[in-house]
């Protein structure tokens, strides 16, 4: 690899890379994981290399200012085993003879392959010469590493391998404008990459479900050495016959351990002896030297009979089944069961017909389970039998391994009667007492009750009675009924009327000195007989309340007020209301007061402001500063200005409000001293 190539030919060298970058490599032999499988008897022809490539190869640190970064530029990828230590030689002729081939070779032993992108101590030795023509590893070579550059060697000298270790030998295309190949051959080293062993049988087993035979191999073996007919083998006696032949890993890769044998019919039970052959493309199967898989070669496996298919259990579907579930012994074949259930007949206490069947398959189309589809819901209590018959496709189902399952096998389930959750009730009352008598009939065999109240209460009885006490609107009830398989649920709403009510309205005050308290009666229902008290003193017994006046004892005194009233069935209701009454409702501020919280006279503020409305006062001092200032009477001054004791002296106060009963706007202003 050449970086004065880059700069020399920059259009070419982009119209490539942009090329390398719109395609990463994905054939089979140019990545890693592919790589072909190579030995040291055979020369390798690659006749040509598409276009692709895009990843950094590490390895180690060049300084040849005209080294470029190393890529795997239209590579192949190669891959072999060292069997006895030594050099490794061999030579990479291009088929124009003056393209730039690079290679690099890496140590892949107990790793992944595609780790060479990323692992720099795989690295085993390289060429990235700018220089075209044959290049390689031999005892011409000078250094075992060669970094890119015009006039850099062709050839390293040759890696030291290790017996046993696994390697990767890529191979990079770096001319642009050509996709020709080239040969790789070995040789000149002491090392040997050839498999002396001779590939051979390791075991083989039969799988029943898809009539193939699995062939395990000693050594990894062409794939293109495969017959596809599977005529590489056989079987030692009449009857079976190979129609077809799989390596696994093929469709990936260029080599194989495993082939999957193709057979025309299921085996029987008893023992069986396939041998090597031959195949119709004139060879068995070869490792990458020619090294053949002996004709003749045996290997032999025994078939016992297959499981026998039980109908084992039956699910049914809850309550008011319409499928129905059939457990089985073993595995049956989905493609076995008739889709419209004809393998299976249904009888009991009511008349029921299957309609379509499938089974539980899963990814290798088996089922341990078969799927009934009833023509409609069985709703009542009874008993059934399905017994297994051939269907209208002409076969019972039949196993895994093809074997037929025995008709006449029978089944059985029960079912249970649905239930119904609706209830009855009769209702009582008493004044303010609502009693409710709640009854459930219990019939197809119900176990279990839940009751549920809109206040929260709940019950588990079959028949209970719920008391509602001066509760009334809206009233919920639900009951969830189950026999253990069928549940219901059903909610009903009643409404619970108040009758009687005692109800009246007044101003809970404050009331001044001869303020007249009326209340309002806002009673209702068949009401005979009011009866007031007032709280004063005074009671009456007609159905409105007459005008009273009230004389505090105290500044503020509370005063109830009561009334009960009884209707024509002699119940009675009891309502209460409190008023507040004073003794002064006179408005007027101190004109002195002294904040030393001994308890007497420590605030300022207007007195008795009941009836003010939209109230404001403001405190001065004796220059025009505001002190103090608030929009609610029962806010008081204790004569601190910003949490500091405020001068002893006189102090000038504003009062602006509005009467609530006049509507009357009022100012007023004034002094007051503060002493201590």
């Amino acid at each position: 690899m050449c970086f004065k190539d880059i700069i020399l030919y920059p259009f070419v060298f982009l119209a490539f890379i942009n090329t390398a970058d719109a395609q990463s490599c994905t054939g089979i032999g140019q990545t890693p994981s592919t790589a072909f499988p190579v030995c040291g008897t055979k020369t390798f022809y690659q006749q040509s290399v598409p276009y692709c490539g895009d990843r950094v190869i590490p390895g180690p640190a060049c300084n040849n200012p005209d080294d470029g970064v190393h890529i795997d530029m239209n590579p192949y990828w190669y891959k072999f085993t060292c069997y006895t230590a030594g050099t490794l030689g061999f030579k990479i002729t291009p088929n124009e003879i003056t393209d730039d081939y690079d290679w690099q070779i890496f140590d892949i032993t107990n790793t992944s392959p595609n780790d060479v992108f990323t692992n720099r101590n795989l690295f085993l030795c390289m060429n990235w010469s700018g220089e075209g023509g044959v290049t390689g590893a031999s005892s011409a070579g000078t250094a075992a590493n060669v970094c890119g550059g015009q006039g850099q060697p062709t050839f390293s000298s040759m890696p030291t391998l290790i017996k046993g270790h696994r390697y990767l030998l890529m191979i990079s295309h770096f001319s642009k404008d050509s996709q020709s190949g080239y040969n790789l051959e070995f040789g000149g080293g002491t090392a040997d990459i050839t498999d002396p062993v001779i590939p051979n049988f390791v075991s083989t087993s039969y799988n029943c479900g898809s009539m193939t035979v699995s062939v395990k191999l000693s050594k990894r073996l062409l794939c293109n050495t495969l017959a596809a007919d599977g005529s590489d083998f056989a079987f030692t006696t009449p009857g079976p016959q190979i129609t077809g032949a799989t390596g696994v890993g093929c469709s990936d890769g260029f080599d194989m351990d495993s082939v999957i044998l193709q057979l025309n019919a299921p085996l029987s039970t008893g023992d069986y002896t396939i041998i090597t052959q031959s195949g119709s493309d004139g060879n068995t199967l070869l490792n990458p030297c020619g090294n053949a898989l002996p004709v003749g070669q045996t290997a032999s496996f025994h078939i016992d009979p297959p499981p026998v298919v039980l109908l084992r259990t039956t699910v049914v579907a809850g309550c008011a089944p319409n499928i129905i579930k059939i457990g089985l012994s073993n595995p049956i074949r989905c493609e076995s069961i008739a889709a419209d259930g004809s393998d299976f007949s249904i009888s009991g206490t009511s008349p029921i017909s299957i309609v379509s069947a499938t089974g539980n398959c899963n990814v290798n189309n088996l089922a341990d389970t078969v799927i009934l589809q009833l023509n409609k819901a069985i709703q009542t209590e009874g008993d059934y039998s399905i017994v297994l018959m051939s269907g209208t496709d002409g076969n019972a189902i039949v196993g895994e391994c093809h074997q037929p399952v025995a008709t006449g096998q029978v089944v059985s389930f029960h079912t249970v009667d649905t239930v119904s959750a609706d209830f009855s009730y009769t209702l009582d009352k008493n004044c303010k007492i609502y009693i409710f008598t709640l009854n459930h009939d219990g019939a197809h065999k119900v176990n279990s009750w839940k009751w549920s109240f809109d206040d929260g209460e709940k019950s588990s009885l079959q028949n209970l009675t719920k008391i509602y006490d001066n509760s009334f609107g809206d009233k919920q009830i639900q009951l969830v009924v189950s026999n253990g398989v069928c549940s219901d649920t059903v909610a009903k709403n009643v409404y619970l009327e108040q009758t009687l009510g005692a109800m009246f309205d007044v101003d809970p005050g404050p009331y001044c000195p001869l303020d007249i308290v009326i209340a309002q009666n806002k009673s209702f229902g068949s009401i005979v007989s009011w009866f007031w008290d007032y709280g004063n003193g005074n009671t009456t017994s007609s159905p409105d309340a007459s005008p009273q006046q009230y004389f505090p004892v105290r500044k503020e005194q509370d005063f109830l007020i009561r009334l009960i009233v009884t209707d024509n069935i002699n119940c009675r209701d009891t309502a209460d209301h409190h008023i507040m009454a004073v003794t002064s409702c006179y408005i007027d501020v101190p004109t002195a007061f002294s904040p030393n919280k001994d308890g007497m006279n420590d605030y300022l503020y207007p007195l008795n402001a009941y009836k003010a409305i939209d109230l404001n006062f403001a405190v001065y001092n004796r220059v025009g500063q505001l002190v103090f200032e608030t929009t609610d009477w029962t806010k008081k001054w204790d004569g601190t200005v910003k949490g500091n004791p405020a001068d002893i002296g006189t102090y000038v106060w504003m009062l602006h409000y509005t009467r609530k009963d006049t509507g009357k706007k009022v100012f007023r202003k004034g002094t007051t001293v503060l002493v201590r």
